[in-house]
């Protein structure tokens, strides 16, 4: 019956939201309640107050963007330039997914998390506990503590990157359901990139990366942003997840050439 009922409101995967939904309800009457608010459009996660994210369960709040599967791929990238030691930034943080998904796949680490909306860091410190990592609120870098000028060794970043315009074209579940902050990259997508980029090297050790999730068509144009700043990028991209991810080194480093923006595919 319950399954019958999300594949007829469109639930792609209806058994596994089942299993889901009535494993988060205490008896009949309440699993009724999920269900009726997941026809309705409500995100599974926030229904639930958790999603999967690199294997964790990450703890959601209504309202708060809950991570996407692709961007699993911006977390293998940044895990495999991340080394014992290292500071880290996870930027526009969210509910923290990424952050935690560093502290848990990588050793010893220093974790600086950063987001505006108090909502999401109230629940990126349910996340990243004070024994892995930090998390601030406020505008990009401005609660970072100054001491991290030119020390920072990996920013990972999944700022909002839709295009203004293309918010009305989203599913209703990210639409409706999600914070508009977490979402809208202003009207060409790259206004919050911009600003993360163009910093950047201020707080960037030599040697450093910064990682930034974007999309297919606007990774050309985010590729240019990290060379106009003095970043040597690298664009990958996963087909199986269609994932983008420019990375920037802070030295050559044996990076493409600077405006060489072909993706390396993976």
């Amino acid at each position: 019956m319950i399954v019958r009922k999300l594949r007829a409101a469109g639930c792609v995967f209806a058994e596994e939201e089942a299993r889901l939904l009535m494993s988060s309800s205490n008896n009949s009457s309440e699993l009724a309640k999920l269900v009726d608010r997941r026809i309705a459009g409500f995100p599974l996660e926030h229904i639930i107050g958790w999603a999967d994210f690199c294997g964790l369960r990450i703890k959601l709040e209504p309202g708060i963007f809950v991570p996407r599967q692709r961007t699993e791929f911006l977390v293998r990238q940044a895990v495999a330039l991340t080394r014992p030691g290292d500071v880290v930034i996870d930027m526009c943080c969210g509910s923290g997914a990424l952050g935690a998904a560093l502290a848990a796949f990588t050793e010893r680490i220093e974790l600086h998390a950063v987001d505006i909306d108090p909502a999401a860091v109230r629940c990126a410190r349910r996340n990243i506990h004070l024994d892995k990592g930090f998390v601030y609120e406020g505008d990009l870098y401005d609660p970072l503590p100054v001491q991290l000028y030119n020390r920072i060794n990996v920013i990972i970043a999944n700022a909002p990157y839709v295009p203004t315009e293309a918010i009305k074209f989203m599913p209703t579940e990210a639409r409706v359901h999600e914070a508009r902050i977490a979402l809208d990259g202003g009207a060409d997508g790259l206004e919050i990139q911009r600003r993360i980029v163009a910093e950047a090297p201020l707080w960037l050790a030599k040697g450093g990366y910064l990682l930034v999730e974007t999309s297919e068509k606007q990774a050309p144009l985010t590729a240019e942003l990290f060379a106009q700043y003095g970043l040597i990028p690298k664009w990958v991209r996963s087909e199986e997840q269609d994932a983008n991810v420019i990375i920037g080194c802070r030295t050559d480093g044996g990076f493409l050439e600077r405006n060489s923006f072909s993706p390396r595919r993976s």
